[in-house]
Formats: structure tokens, C-alpha cells, sequence
């Protein structure tokens, strides 16, 4: 009987989601869902929820909670983090502080100023869990949600060398959205993506063993699929490939489509026709921070109905569920998952955190060779590594150099401020995020 715990169980869509996956899975019917969240009223509202979700399922399950983490850990087969380090609060200051500097961030959870100070903030409480986990969990596999990915695993990694894979949906998502496109049936569609997270691409995209990539070119030229997603067609258009993560994101990995507010407010928010798109509303700054807003609204206002809602027979496409089926069985999967670049991607530095194809059975997770990317998307991952490997230097040593010398590689902010900018503006956050930064010693910081 697998132990499987959730850390950040309080997330509203993940813990929902990734326990009602799992307890469809026949294998791990009777497993041990054990939820852990600081906030006790968040906790005791997932607690509820799982539970409903395990009567629903046949009653097997063992569902248990608890604020303290350790305890949560002790003797888990996986371990499944979920958490957002500084909650909405944090997140409003990665917003806020760098828009008065006049960085336009739609999202910010990734990479820009935002992304920089959510890893800061995410590192060191990722190392006290895997701390954790080496004596009360030895052999426990992480799997890793928190945002932003790559920075967090490479952290992962170089610090502690545990067996871990980072997961997203984007991959699943893309896909999905592309055979739409193209009217495939998604069970016929194979393909080929490789890069970083939230910047992998579709190397090869295939229906049986016949290159469908002309199908979608012509698609996308289709006003209706344009409208749906602007920012990644228009990288296709001059890089060559479609990208994995939703144009808001995108539009905020390049210094390209957000230089100022008159830009984003006039250029390129009318692009965005399509209502799917209204959950970064259409990619306004901080669209996505106003949604999560909603989102926590709503949840309360309906929590009563969702907390004996049945939330579906059919398992989800996140990779969770099915990564730990694998394991269990011996029945092999694979999954595009955040791994070390031990030579996987040969144009990506080595150690670099990279999304490649994974192969999942009782081994664990075993990650295939990809080879050389294109080398301009090679060098747009670049551009995106080279602030990972600061912030990752930085969250390590306590260096605020280096938290500066990151958010100055970033490619929005250095197609907006200035480098006396970007240092006022980065010791401004140190100071307002203090209290979630351990790390450093910010008595000696100075713009």
C-alpha cells in the first residue's frame, strides 16, 4: 500500500485533481493520502474534499492531515509538492514592485522578476522537505509541481542529488490543442518535444509515422486558431516550431511582445480574441494573479457543493497519477518530465534542468537522449537558463549579486529598464519579500 503526500495539499486544483487521479487507478486504490498544508482552514477543506473523493471510490483509501510536514513525510513512497511559498501576498509584490519599473508581467511565475523571486522564495523550503525526506522518507520519489519548474529542480539537484521529476500539463495540453487544430484524433498522434519547461518544443509532430507539422502550419493561418493563440504563432512564424506553454506565458519569456503598457494594452491585448484565454484575461498585466483571486473566491463561495461533488470517472492528463501507477506496476509510461541534462539535449549546458521524454516503470524515472535542439531554439532556452542557473547560484549561496545579476539576463526586464533600474528595482523586492528570503543577509543590501 503506496503513502503518497501532498505538501501544499490547500491548492485548490491540484490536490483535487492529482487524489481523484490516483484513486482511480486500480493499483493504488487503497493507498495513503496524506495532506499537509500550513494553513489549517485550507488543510481541513482539502481533507474534506479527499475524503469525499475516497468514499466516492470505494472507501479503500486512507486519507490523513496534518500542518506538521515531517510528519506528513514519515513514510512516504512519494512525496507531491504543491505549495506557493508567500501565498497571493508574495505574489502581488512580484507584480506589483517590478510594473512601477515598467515591467509588464502577465503571469510571472516563471521567469522576469516575478519568477526570479518565486524560486528565492521556493528553493530553501524545497531543501528543507528533501532535508526531511532523507531521514524519514529515504526512499521516497519527488514529484515536483511548484513553479517555477526548472530553477526549482536544478536547485533540486545541485543540492541534493534526489531522485525527482518536475511535472507539467503544458506538453499535454499543446498537443491536445494542436490535434484540435488539425482534426486528428489525439490517439493517433505521436510526437517529439524537447527544451526547457514552458519552452520545450515540438520537434516532431506525427500522425502515425507521417509528419503532420504542414497541417498545422496551414492552420494557423486560420483567423479563428490565430485569435486563440497570438503569441505562440507568431514564434512559430520566425522560429520554425510551436511552443508548449499558453501565449500569456510565452509572451513573457522574449523581450518581444511586452516593452511597455501601451504596448501589451494596445498591440497586443486585442490579439487575444479567444474567451479560452480568459483565465490570463487575454494577457493583461497580471491577468493570471486576478484570476487566481476569482478562482479563490469562487471556491469558498461553492465550497459546500465542491466537497461532495463527484469529480469525475475519467483520469486526468497530469502526469502524477500515472507516474506513480508505473512505479507500482511495473506497467511502463512515458511522460515528458523535468529532469538534469546529463548529456540528454547536447546544445543545453550540462546540469541545467531540461523537459525531455521519460520513461516510467518499476526502475523509476529513466530519461531518453534528444540530441541537438534547432540551435535558434537551443539559443532561446538560453537566454531563459542563463537567469535559471543565477537564480539557482543565488537561492544556494545567499548571493544578492546574484538575485541582480538574474533579473538583469532577464530578456523582458532588459527590454525595458535600465541596469540602475533593475538594481533599485531588485533591492526593493529583497526588502518587501524579506521575510520569505532566509537565505540572505539583507542588512547589507543596497541599491
Amino acid at each position: 500500500m503506496a503513502k503518497i503526500t501532498f505538501i501544499g495539499a490547500g491548492s485548490l486544483v491540484f490536490t483535487r485533481r492529482l487524489c481523484n487521479d490516483i484513486l482511480l487507478a486500480p493499483a493504488l486504490a487503497d493507498a495513503t493520502i496524506s495532506l499537509m498544508d500550513v494553513d489549517p482552514t485550507r488543510l481541513r477543506q482539502a481533507q474534506e474534499i479527499v475524503e469525499n473523493i475516497a468514499r466516492q471510490r470505494g472507501g479503500k483509501a486512507r486519507v490523513e492531515a496534518s500542518t506538521d510536514r515531517r510528519q506528513a513525510v514519515t513514510g512516504a513512497d512519494y512525496v507531491v509538492t504543491t505549495f506557493q511559498q508567500g501565498g497571493l501576498d508574495a505574489y502581488k509584490i512580484d507584480l506589483d514592485v517590478p510594473q512601477k519599473y515598467g515591467v509588464e508581467q502577465c503571469v510571472g511565475d516563471t521567469l522576469g522578476p516575478g519568477g526570479v523571486f518565486r524560486s528565492l522564495r521556493t528553493i530553501p523550503v524545497l531543501l528543507d522537505l528533501v532535508a526531511d525526506m532523507a531521514e524519514v522518507a529515504p526512499n521516497a520519489l519527488l514529484l515536483n509541481y511548484v513553479n517555477p519548474m526548472a530553477a526549482n529542480c536544478w536547485a533540486v539537484d545541485a543540492a541534493t542529488g534526489w531522485p525527482h521529476i518536475g511535472l507539467c500539463h503544458s506538453v499535454q495540453g499543446t498537443s491536445e490543442m494542436l490535434a484540435r487544430w488539425i482534426d486528428v484524433p489525439y490517439d493517433e498522434v505521436n510526437y517529439l518535444c524537447a527544451g526547457i519547461n514552458h519552452q520545450a518544443f515540438f520537434l516532431e509532430f506525427n500522425r502515425g509515422k507521417e509528419s503532420v507539422y504542414p497541417e498545422i502550419w496551414e492552420a494557423i493561418q486560420r483567423p479563428e486558431v490565430k485569435a486563440e493563440e497570438p503569441v505562440r504563432i507568431e514564434l512559430m512564424e520566425h522560429f520554425g516550431y510551436f511552443v508548449t506553454e499558453s501565449s500569456g506565458h510565452a509572451s513573457e519569456y522574449s523581450p518581444y511582445f511586452r516593452k511597455s503598457a501601451k504596448m501589451v494594452n494596445e498591440e497586443l491585448v486585442p490579439r487575444f480574441t479567444d474567451e479560452r484565454n480568459s483565465w490570463f484575461d487575454l494577457g493583461r498585466t497580471g491577468g493570471y494573479y486576478r484570476h487566481c483571486i476569482e478562482r479563490l473566491d469562487k471556491f469558498q463561495e461553492e465550497f459546500d457543493e465542491i466537497r461532495s461533488a463527484d469529480p469525475g470517472t475519467e483520469r486526468s492528463h497530469e502526469y502524477g497519477s500515472w507516474i506513480i501507477e508505473a512505479v507500482e506496476t511495473n506497467n511502463p509510461i512515458r511522460v515528458n518530465g523535468n529532469v538534469p541534462n546529463n548529456g540528454l539535449i547536447t546544445n543545453l549546458p550540462d546540469g541545467c534542468c531540461v523537459e525531455v521524454p521519460c520513461l516510467v516503470d518499476a526502475n523509476g524515472i529513466q530519461p531518453t537522449f534528444v540530441g541537438a535542439m534547432p540551435p535558434q531554439l537551443a539559443a532561446l532556452n538560453r537566454t531563459n537558463i542563463n537567469v535559471q542557473e543565477l537564480i539557482v547560484e543565488a537561492a544556494l549561496t545567499g548571493d544578492t549579486d546574484a538575485v541582480h545579476h538574474a533579473v538583469m539576463l532577464d530578456p523582458l526586464t532588459a527590454a525595458v529598464c535600465t541596469l540602475p533600474q533593475i538594481r533599485s528595482m531588485v533591492s526593493e523586492m529583497l526588502e518587501a519579500q524579506a521575510r520569505w528570503l532566509p537565505q540572505f543577509d539583507l542588512d547589507h543590501v543596497h541599491a
